[in-house]
């Protein structure tokens, strides 16, 4: 399979990664974790250099790029800070969700100001018990005669509280069906009256933000709905796919920085009169960091490879996901050690990978839910 890229994919990674270097450097990355602060700045920049157009086709004012383009961004932001990327893919994957499902008044009215950095939008799908399934939610958009009336709570929405930014809600609509076929989708400005949002105190991810979400008779009408009432399963399924390679693809960009990091600390590190680097002990470290990496990254884009030209990549996708978050988690943990008592400082970079990483396996389907996945599409059942 040929993995190389085009000349403008590879004008694509350098813009970004100077874009990162310009707008996100390590001292602002730092400091917008050590305050939990959401990067406004960053994200006008983005906007600014078309990097929330590209997924988006050109009839909807985006440069009509492709999962390849996406997870190129993806590798690069998350470079940076995987928490920043999650600032990033949030509003991507709910957006791309208004292209597929959407009508055209929606499209119309909320995909140009994504595209201009003028509006967010973040996902509000888990509560209490309702994570990996979803289809025990709990939370009801109750029908009235002017539209719907929202009551109940949501959980782990990440980026929910940000100013300006509309929540893309998944609802029990018809609690006399399976949840499956009684979920509906609906757009929420988090401003609207009835909302209350609390951002959570959590080990990781701090400048994105990770939010409770609680709905007191919340109002909307039936214009929020998006694909049709009683149709938010289907809204589920049809962007998953690219929302798991994309996550796949900033767990690579973050396990890249990881090693680099250690690799230059190990190689300017002195003890007993020689660099830690030429200890075999260390060495070898870095050499299976560094080889686990490169797996990961051709596992995942294999799998993008086969998304972008339209096929069945279901397996490669889990199995880039699960792997790519593991190592994340994997080299996090060696480069910790690898930088010793520095690691474990607050001044130093490896502690927020460290942090970050623990999620990777948690979020955007666990590990255990891709290991069920995965055998289930070898063919053997896995009973509950």
């Amino acid at each position: 399979m040929d993995f190389s890229f085009s000349q403008e994919q590879n004008m694509l990674r350098e813009t970004v990664r100077k874009l990162m270097d310009k707008h996100a450097p390590l001292e602002i990355v730092s400091e917008h974790d050590r305050a939990g602060t959401y990067p406004y700045d960053l994200h006008k920049a983005w906007a600014d250099a078309g990097l929330m157009a590209l997924p988006f086709s050109t009839e909807l004012g985006g440069l009509g790029g492709s999962v390849i383009d996406l997870a190129i961004i993806a590798e690069e932001i998350s470079y940076t800070s995987a928490d920043f990327f999650m600032a990033y893919a949030g509003g991507i994957f709910c957006g791309l969700n208004i292209e597929r499902k959407g009508n055209d008044a929606q499209k119309q009215k909320y995909l140009p100001k994504l595209i201009a950095g003028d509006l967010r939008m973040a996902i509000s799908i888990s509560e209490a018990d309702a994570g990996s399934d979803i289809t025990a939610m709990k939370t009801r958009a109750v029908k009235t005669a002017s539209g719907w009336r929202i009551s109940g709570d949501k959980l782990w929405c990440t980026g929910a509280g940000v100013k300006g930014t509309l929540l893309n809600v998944y609802l029990i609509t018809d609690p006399e069906v399976n949840p499956r076929k009684g979920m509906s989708l609906f757009l929420i400005p988090n401003d609207l009256p009835g909302i209350t949002l609390k951002k959570l105190d959590m080990l990781g991810r701090k400048s994105t933000g990770t939010y409770e979400v609680h709905f007191d008779n919340v109002e909307v009408s039936d214009d929020a709905i998006i694909g049709g009432e009683n149709s938010g399963w289907d809204c589920v399924l049809s962007g998953l796919q690219v929302e798991r390679i994309t996550s796949a693809a900033g767990n690579i960009g973050a396990s890249l920085a990881v090693v680099d990091l250690a690799s230059n600390y190990a190689a300017e590190r002195s003890q007993f009169g020689r660099t830690i680097g030429s200890n075999q002990a260390i060495a070898h470290m870095l050499a299976d960091m560094k080889t686990k990496v490169a797996a990961a990254r051709a596992l995942m884009w294999q799998a993008a490879s086969k998304v972008a030209a339209g096929e069945n990549a279901l397996m490669e996708i889990s199995m880039a996901k699960l792997f790519s978050s593991e190592t994340y988690v994997e080299v996090a943990n060696c480069g910790m050690q690898i930088f010793g008592a520095f690691g474990y400082s607050m001044e130093y970079p490896m502690q927020r990978h460290y942090r970050d990483s623990r999620s990777a396996t948690i979020a955007a389907g666990s590990s255990q839910m891709q290991r069920n996945l995965i055998a289930g599409l070898m063919g053997h059942k896995i009973s509950n």
